[in-house]
């Protein structure tokens, strides 16, 4: 075969294998185990050749050792960790995006910086949010909190007379308070800006997992309040209405953490539990999960951008100082452009496309704790949104089996979980692709798993 002298001509050559790899992948996706076949991860563990292998070469091999070690993440029987898949624009956007290969800012990618300005907009319409809010895209929900989490550590001090530039150094004390079920990313996130996890005040929550506005301690102005908008067992909302009326009569800064559960919001059947959402200062929100664009994609929004940019700012003699770069709202500088593909997932949605799929994530969750209920578990929640907490309180060692069970035959994927003081497994209900008939043969295989447990347990 003559290999082209022409560099791009040969990269052209090793991307279109590349994209027809992925195609086939896809195409088998459906019918492959949902949990990862990992018996030939050790061909991936080589030493470093002297001389390189051909761009083929290296393809082939990701694709026989590594594709079988993948987890199904992108079928629609796949219910783990609020994973969502990838919707086929925003997943061909990708491919063309690496082809592409922008550096998110206006000076080396203009027209990716519109569409990723684009998105930000589209998505404040849709979540209803202050017309004067801003964002910019980070890699994830821990990352976009700790954006916005040091934006509120450092407009409070400033408040109370500590200038920025001094850091924590003699800082006043601020306090944080927060949800008793908060999620660990905002606990990591808080340890990263060094506020710290331990001192938080803790706010009980309701038999939902939702925090108690009337349980909220005096608020001050040294005060960061922290709700969610999706639990991560039950996806109920805090009653964020109620805590930013608090929040705003005492001068303190309330953050929402709304990982998946913000796009609710923009479903007018779903969107009454988020009134109020508005009055917050900052939220957060990912694109890779219910939106389904691909990893990673989170995004930091703020009411007060004028503080985000003091915050994260950066400057340089070589850069245009009207330079409009995302670096200037997150801690990111170089980095791909990430807000393009979820601009290819709304564009191909459109507003009702978006409501009928986050819509029937809601009535698939519905459709699925009810099988269950009928099956003798306990759903211990109302369905808010998308997620279900499925526990038998009588034999919570039962749902460890059952777990370990599903997960081993590859039928479906789904984890482990704890909630209020009750051992279960978690489902989410996140990806496009899941058909009722998915939830059908899910329901159907954790009844199975529950019977071959507990036939087992007769036999011993």
């Amino acid at each position: 075969m003559t290999i082209p002298s022409d560099p791009l001509t040969r990269q052209a050559q090793a991307f279109a294998q590349g994209a027809k790899l992925g195609a086939d992948y896809l195409q088998a996706l459906s019918d492959r185990q949902a949990n990862a076949d990992t018996a030939q991860l050790p061909a991936l563990d080589i030493a470093l050749p002297q001389h390189g292998h051909s761009p083929n070469d290296v393809l082939a091999l990701m694709q026989d050792a590594g594709s079988p070690g993948t987890v199904a993440t992108a079928a629609g029987r796949y219910f783990g960790y609020v994973i969502g898949g990838a919707l086929p624009a925003a997943s061909g956007a990708r491919a063309l995006l690496s082809a592409w290969d922008q550096c998110a800012n206006a000076d080396t990618g203009p027209s990716v910086m519109q569409m990723e300005q684009t998105a930000v907009r589209w998505i404040i319409d849709l979540l209803k949010l202050p017309a004067q809010t801003e964002g910019a895209f980070t890699t994830g929900a821990t990352m976009a909190n700790m954006t916005l989490l040091a934006t509120a550590r450092d407009t409070l001090l400033a408040r109370l007379g500590h200038p920025r530039g001094k850091g924590l150094l003699g800082a006043p004390a601020l306090r944080v308070i927060a949800s008793a079920e908060i999620h660990a990313t905002v606990l990591k996130s808080l340890r990263l800006i060094g506020l710290g996890s331990d001192n938080i005040e803790r706010v009980p929550t309701d038999d939902q997992g939702r925090m108690c506005a009337d349980k909220l301690p005096k608020l001050d102005a040294s005060c960061i309040v922290l709700a969610q908008a999706g639990n991560v067992c039950t996806g109920a909302f805090d009653p964020i209405g109620e805590i930013a009326d608090a929040c705003q009569t005492a001068g303190a800064w309330l953050h929402v953490d709304g990982a998946f559960g913000l796009w609710a919001r923009a479903v007018p059947a779903l969107s009454d539990a988020l009134t109020g959402l508005e009055k917050a200062d900052s939220w957060v929100v990912d694109a890779h999960k219910t939106l389904n664009a691909p990893y990673d994609s989170g995004l930091a929004l703020c009411r007060q951008p004028e503080e985000m940019r003091a915050s994260m700012a950066i400057g340089a003699a070589y850069l245009p100082p009207t330079d409009p770069s995302p670096a200037d709202l997150t801690p990111e500088f170089s980095r791909a452009a990430r807000g393009a593909e979820t601009y290819a997932a709304l564009l191909s949605l459109g507003r009702e496309g978006l409501n009928d799929m986050i819509l029937g994530f809601h009535s698939k969750a519905t459709r699925l704790a009810e099988a269950l209920r009928n099956e003798g578990f306990t759903v211990p929640h109302q369905v808010h949104f998308n997620q279900v907490f499925v526990t038998l309180p009588d034999s919570p060692e039962l749902c460890a089996a059952i777990t370990a069970a599903v997960q081993a035959s590859g039928e479906a994927w789904f984890g482990a979980a704890a909630w209020q003081g009750q051992s279960g497994f978690r489902l989410s209900v996140s990806n496009w692709a899941t058909t009722d008939a998915n939830i059908d043969r899910l329901a159907a295989a954790i009844v199975k798993a529950r019977e071959a447990v507990l036939t087992s347990k007769a036999v011993a």
